[in-house]
């Protein structure tokens, strides 16, 4: 008996079909792309921090609306409060800036220090370096700054602009959050009939170790920034580093994009040795040590706590999201790294069951 063959109009129907779906979905993400950021970091968040949101929503008389209404406030001090904080700061200090701006076109450099000049290879062009510019007038130095003036003012210009995109990102975030709060048990039941749908029961079990890698990596990446930060902006203070409120704030997202506390404390460190108070320098110079190194520590344990995956996996998603996509890689490269785990070794496990039931047959 001949097989039935279908028709051929039905092979183009269906190819039109998916052609048109696909289209659909990739104009739906175009309009959408405005939000795509502020909506992937507020779900990042929104999943790290649901069981917070269950404990307050425990001790409020179950109420989900003082609980969400509770998050969202220390998401609006955890995301606004700091940018307004820094801007205020900036304002407050402004006048210090400029005479400090102003007070370089009387400064001059001492006669270079003896240690210098005896630095293999590079010596010599140090010590020249700096007699030309021990050397040079104020005038000299403005006329050579004059042709960069411009492209430092549109610089200046751009980044305002950017603070102010930023501030509208974070609101837009909190706000995204806020709406997920309310509504996250039906939203978690759609992705996970979503993962049915496409894998089976490995689709849900994907969408679960995609959830337990974004708390895994919150409470790692997170809680470590928290305590180096910590760390180091206690050092900060009781070595009487000017802004040292700020300085924390820019070490806790130097941490948090797995750049370390470094880039702040060593030039404080620096500082501070620099104006011959030796004792808090050397305090300093302990507090920053272990903050730069309590990471490699506190941050697997963290991390193997929130979530059941190879270090080495979350790891590699950390750092490889963060090159691919920016800060928002942090969390979503452990997620992807995650889901592609499970399903090939789902997959692996599938062919290794069928080729015993083979063997045994």
């Amino acid at each position: 008996m001949q097989p039935v063959q279908k028709p051929q109009g039905d092979l183009v129907r269906t190819t039109l079909g998916v052609l048109a779906i696909g289209a659909l979905i990739i104009t739906s993400l175009w309009i959408l792309r405005p939000f795509l950021a502020a909506t992937i970091w507020a779900t990042m968040i929104v999943v790290a921090t649901w069981p917070l949101l269950l404990w307050f929503q425990a001790r409020l008389w179950g109420r989900r609306v003082l609980a969400v209404a509770v998050m969202t406030l220390l998401l609006l001090l955890l995301f606004v409060a700091p940018l307004m904080l820094a801007t205020a700061t900036i304002v407050q200090h402004s006048a210090a800036i400029v005479g400090a701006a102003k007070s370089l076109i009387n400064f001059r450099l001492p006669a270079p220090p003896d240690w210098l000049g005896g630095l293999p290879f590079v010596g010599e062009m140090a010590v020249s370096a700096w007699d030309q510019l021990a050397s040079a007038r104020p005038q000299d130095l403005i006329a050579q700054i004059t042709p960069y003036a411009d492209d430092i003012a549109k610089w200046s210009v751009a980044q305002a602009g950017s603070l102010g995109v930023l501030f509208v990102q974070f609101l837009l975030i909190v706000a995204l959050a806020a709406l997920m709060y309310a509504s996250g048990e039906t939203a978690a039941r759609a992705v996970r009939q979503f993962g049915e749908r496409l894998a089976g029961k490995y689709g849900v079990i994907a969408v679960t170790l995609g959830g337990q890698a974004i708390r895994g990596v919150a409470l790692g990446v997170g809680v470590t920034a928290v305590i180096q930060s910590g760390i180091g902006g206690i050092g900060l203070a009781l070595a009487g580093v000017p802004l040292a409120g700020p300085l924390t704030a820019l070490m806790l997202m130097l941490c948090i994009a797995q750049l370390g506390p470094g880039l702040v404390l060593v030039p404080a460190i620096a500082w501070v040795y620099w104006t011959g108070d030796t004792l808090w320098g050397t305090v300093l110079l302990a507090l920053g040590t272990v903050a730069m190194t309590i990471d490699n520590f506190v941050r697997p344990v963290l991390i193997r706590r929130g979530a059941d995956l190879p270090l080495l996996l979350i790891f590699a998603g950390v750092i490889g999201g963060l090159l691919a996509f920016g800060l928002v890689g942090i969390f979503v490269g452990p997620v992807v790294l995650a889901v592609a785990y499970t399903l090939v070794g789902a997959w692996i496990a599938d062919a290794g069951a069928l080729a015993a039931g083979d063997a045994e047959r």
